[in-house]
């Protein structure tokens, strides 16, 4: 899959600066990182693809924490996916890769032990650590050092 690469800036909106990010941002970031790092150290395969999924998920509430603004009442509700889609649209790529991988976390968090594979649970812990650092770039924060 082909996305921004952290340390590029290009297509990007430009960053609030984390002194102007509500505290419920930086909340999420922490609560990604959180889980970023639950799903490092997971013994089996459903639990760290689950955790990895759930640290993309905390990442892309803290953008839409910063940037998403209310909806007016009666309007259809959508997933995080499709609205960081709407708020962030250089981040669609992001989005629509996590949002494919919403079933596998359910089957992972209910306990499957065939959801997914080793393979696909090292992948998707790779993909959410460069997924953070590109969301605190785009809040303006630095992003934390890799974990890859």
């Amino acid at each position: 899959m082909v996305m921004t690469a952290p340390g590029s800036r290009s297509g990007l909106a430009p960053a609030p600066g984390p002194h102007l990010l509500p505290a419920s941002a930086h909340s999420y970031l922490a609560r990604s990182a959180t889980s970023l790092r639950d799903a490092i150290t997971a013994r089996d395969v459903p639990t760290r693809y689950a955790c990895a999924h759930v640290a993309a998920l905390c990442a892309a509430a803290a953008l839409l924490a910063a940037r998403a603004r209310p909806a007016p009442r009666g309007r259809r509700q959508k997933n995080a996916w499709v609205l960081l889609a709407e708020v962030a649209p250089e981040l669609s790529e992001w989005a629509s890769f996590f949002a494919a991988g919403a079933a596998k976390r359910a089957a992972a968090e209910a306990g499957s032990t065939r959801a997914v594979s080793e393979r696909e649970a090292d992948d998707l812990v790779r993909d959410a650590d460069r997924f953070l650092a590109v969301v605190e770039q785009a809040l303006g924060l630095v992003p934390h050092a890799s974990v890859a």
